[in-house]
């Protein structure tokens, strides 16, 4: 009797606790092992080639070229995309149309703009994202894939390098308000955990210039966790930041 008293009393308390009180849960960990290949994955509404190779940690010129992608790479939800070659994917059935030879042909001026995408050098130097501490470095053993620089809300996230954005927004689970910018076809950065995005995709962007604030949204404290990828491999961003 005396247990079930106990039991009672420590159930009104906790229920009494405000949501304020009680422990908060992170809303993911970006740091955990990227999910398991099926060998295929069905496009969801507001992704894109570059977070779908970024979720598997692989390469995105790979699975554009599996799955005969051509710059700029345009996908659209509930299309399956191949992972692995020799993975065969189901093709809609879609019932012909006698279109005009002019009408299939002719582009809007806007249309022609969304197909050509900027030429990237591949000679560029990289700088220093934001100012700060580093809390937590890149770690292989860990799965820590890149690293986290604390700071202040609102303070200036800025490229490391000339770039294009490919990916201004929350769709990445666990990366809050992200960007990531391509600079080549063999590097990739991204920018987490921002209070504002400053920048959409398809933007040209200039080596430091300015592109998001700094925030906390699906992280427990203000920091900005950059991430240098690749051929689709997280590496260690101080390999090639400059000593400071």
């Amino acid at each position: 009797m005396r247990f079930l008293s106990v039991l009672f009393l420590n159930l009104l308390l906790t229920s009494c606790l405000t949501a304020q009180e009680r422990p908060i849960t992170p809303v993911a960990d970006i740091n955990r092992a990227p999910p398991k290949m099926s060998g295929t994955h069905l496009v969801k509404p507001g992704e894109s080639l570059y977070t779908i190779a970024w979720r598997y940690n692989r390469d995105f010129t790979e699975i554009a070229r599996i799955n005969g992608l051509k710059s700029p790479y345009t996908i659209k939800a509930g299309e399956t995309l191949s992972l692995a070659h020799g993975t065969s994917v189901p093709k809609p059935k879609t019932s012909p149309v006698n279109k005009p030879a002019v009408a299939a042909n002719k582009k809007t001026e806007s249309q022609a703009k969304q197909s050509v995408e900027p030429v990237l050098s591949s000679n560029f130097s990289w700088q220093w994202p934001t100012s700060g501490t580093i809390i937590h470095y890149f770690s292989n053993e860990k799965g820590q894939k890149g690293i986290d620089i604390a700071g202040k809300t609102g303070q200036p996230v800025l490229a490391a390098a000339p770039g294009v954005v490919v990916y201004s927004g929350s769709g990445l689970r666990g990366y809050g308000q992200l960007i990531i910018l391509k600079h080549n076809d063999e590097f990739l950065s991204a920018y987490a955990h921002n209070r504002q995005l400053l920048v959409k995709e398809g933007d040209s962007v200039k080596a430091l210039q300015k592109i998001a604030e700094m925030g906390q949204t699906d992280t427990e404290s203000v920091r900005l966790h950059f991430e240098i990828r690749r051929k689709g491999e997280p590496v260690n961003p101080l390999q090639f930041l400059p000593k400071r």
